[in-house]
């Protein structure tokens, strides 16, 4: 993150490199999962394991060093896309919890499927996941894994399933093998492969990996019940052919496993102790476990096995977190790609700006159940709002320019002016601006006709430029259509803030400035929910109908001087506005771009 470098008369944001709290008894909410780690732990469940300092089968750990770390943990993410907030959510449960623990958390790449996978994706995610605060390469154990490292011995289990009776080979055309397969009310029917003998599916499985059948004319099925109730365990997939170009493997394989198979294994290769997982996989723990007892009677894996145990995942109203749907958005111009700041990208958050400090705010007080919820947007941009208020340097910003002339103001004067660049925090010393004859100040602070309770500027009021005078408004001039162009007004001379004069006058309207002189143009974007309504994509909806016209408006703002120098990725609060951020992909000092990262207050809410 890049952190502004303004001169000293300039409002700046420290620099903020996250920092996850580390102390494992240091506030930590309790939940359903961290009861089952404290009593496996309690109970020395897996306090004998062994680890050679990298992934490999039983042989491999056999007569290495008992394992350092109490429990493993590991975010597998397939490098198919970019990470959204749910994202967010599993990344700091399981990064968390192995910090809390003294444990390790994998960075591990399900990259399984080469044909929807890329580099660029990895080296997002990564960026991502580093970013949030979070390492896997500390303590002199990298713990960086691609589950296409494990292809070799996926293999070998492969053919140990076989042999041993427990998959065989099945030519069915798929739309056959669907239609066996059953309903939720009614088994499934055994293909008509079932019972070929290992010796034939051997031979068709090495077949397979010599590329010698064609895309779709073999997959390996594990052999478990066609009868069962848990659809997921009649006879599932575990192989497929596929010739395709992979990222890291290139044209060395052309079958690749499926993504239940090859999961549960490459947790076992990892010495992985507690799998975390979301609640739609709790279908698929049964085969989990059925596949890691197949293998570790092989001697394949050393006891006792990884543990899944499923959450519930992050659903967020007002958004769309499905990576076809999110694709869609970009594809059709709908927005401006994958970090356009309304987007649900972490990307998009982080280009917005959000901090890592305020996702991992929201995914605490979010916390972890086994419960269905919907989390409105309210909570995460509270969440940013209470971490950046401590932090960000105040500003003047006029978002919607109207002249302000002091008639009797010196046309060449220059009256300086202070503030704090941050009121609760006086060692960030003072911004430095000044006041001039003409200004810039908000539209909506001036009335022709104020309607009642009214107390900024129409003619005959008084208000204060905040840190500078009281001015009294004289009247106003007008365009041909009744547009207001300017406002004129007449400063008092001994009522400067901070002066002995200013006691002497008592206004009820404190308005911001910008001197026009010396203001500084600026592009903000103004940013809303993507979506008018809470579930978009409800009912079978097209999501694409309720997006937001509203959601990004491009306005011309006047800024105080000192952010002519703000770098990219600088955070400020434009007093009376809200929080923003220089844009990171387009800002720069001579053409300068912020973007809204949220209001004040949830103004979205109060308009509901």
């Amino acid at each position: 993150m890049t952190a502004a470098t303004p001169p000293a008369s300039a409002p700046s944001a420290p620099p903020s490199r996250p920092e996850p709290p580390r102390d494992a008894d240091a506030g930590r909410a309790s939940h359903f999962i961290r009861q089952a780690v404290d009593a496996d732990l309690e109970t020395g469940q897996y306090a004998h394991r062994s680890w050679a300092g990298r992934p490999g089968p039983a042989a491999l750990q056999a007569g290495a060093p008992p394992d350092p770390a109490p429990i493993r943990t590991r975010f597998p993410p397939e490098p198919n896309g970019y990470l959204h907030i749910g994202h967010a959510k599993s990344i700091c449960l399981n990064f968390g919890l192995a910090l809390d623990y003294a444990g390790r958390c994998h960075m591990r790449f399900d990259d399984t499927n080469p044909v929807k996978e890329d580099q660029e994706y990895v080296d997002g995610i990564l960026d991502t996941v580093r970013w949030l605060g979070f390492e896997w390469d500390t303590g002199g154990e990298n713990d960086l894994f691609f589950a296409s490292d494990y292809f070799g011995w996926f293999y070998e289990i492969a053919e140990h399933l076989v042999r041993a009776g427990h998959a065989y080979v099945d030519s069915q055309p798929a739309d056959e093998m669907r239609a066996r397969r059953g309903t939720l009310t009614e088994p499934g029917t055994d293909s008509p492969f079932r019972g070929r003998s290992a010796e034939e599916s051997l031979r068709l499985l090495r077949a397979m990996r010599a590329g010698s059948h064609a895309e779709g004319t073999h997959v390996l099925r594990a052999k478990i019940d066609m009868a069962s109730p848990n659809v997921t365990m009649r006879d599932p997939v575990l192989y497929r052919i596929r010739f395709a170009h992979h990222h890291r493997t290139g044209d060395a394989w052309c079958i690749y496993p499926m993504y239940d198979f090859a999961h549960p294994l490459s947790d076992a290769l990892e010495n992985v102790t507690h799998s975390l997982c979301t609640l739609e996989f709790e279908d698929h723990r049964p085969l989990y476990d059925w596949l890691l007892e197949r293998a570790a009677e092989g001697g394949f894996f050393q006891r006792p096995l990884p543990r899944q145990i499923e959450f519930a995942r992050l659903n967020m109203t007002y958004t769309v977190t499905s990576k076809r749907k999110l694709q869609e958005l970009v594809q059709s111009g709908a927005v401006d790609g994958w970090d356009d700041p309304r987007m649900p990208t972490i990307v998009a958050l982080r280009r917005r700006g959000y901090t890592p400090e305020s996702i991992r705010l929201f995914a605490e007080r979010i916390g972890v159940s086994k419960a269905h919820q919907w989390v409105d947007p309210s909570v995460l941009e509270q969440a940013l709002r209470d971490d950046l208020d401590a932090k960000a340097a105040r500003a003047f910003a006029v978002l919607d320019p109207l002249r302000l002339e002091l008639v009797n103001f010196p046309e060449t004067l220059e009256e300086p002016c202070t503030a704090p660049v941050h009121p609760h925090h006086p060692d960030r010393g003072l911004r430095h601006f000044p006041l001039t004859r003409e200004l810039w100040i908000e539209r909506e602070d001036f009335q022709a006709q104020p309607p009642k309770g009214f107390f900024r500027l129409f003619p005959g009021n008084r208000v204060r430029l905040k840190h500078g005078f009281v001015i009294e408004c004289t009247g106003f001039e007008a365009d041909a259509d009744g547009r207001v162009t300017k406002v004129l007004a007449n400063y008092l001379p001994d009522s400067k803030s901070g002066t002995p004069g200013a006691d002497g006058y008592k206004v009820k309207g404190n308005i911001h400035w910008v001197s026009a002189r010396h203001g500084v143009p600026a592009e903000v974007r103004m940013y809303e929910r993507l979506f008018l309504e809470a579930h978009p994509d409800a009912g079978g909806r097209d999501y694409r109908e309720s997006i937001n016209p509203q959601a990004k408006r491009i306005v011309r703002a006047i800024l105080e001087p000192g952010l002519a120098n703000a770098g990219a990725d600088a955070r400020f609060q434009f007093e009376r506005h809200g929080y923003f951020v220089a844009d990171r992909t387009d800002h720069r000092p001579e053409v300068p771009v912020f973007n809204l990262s949220v209001t004040l207050k949830d103004s979205w809410g109060a308009r509901k």
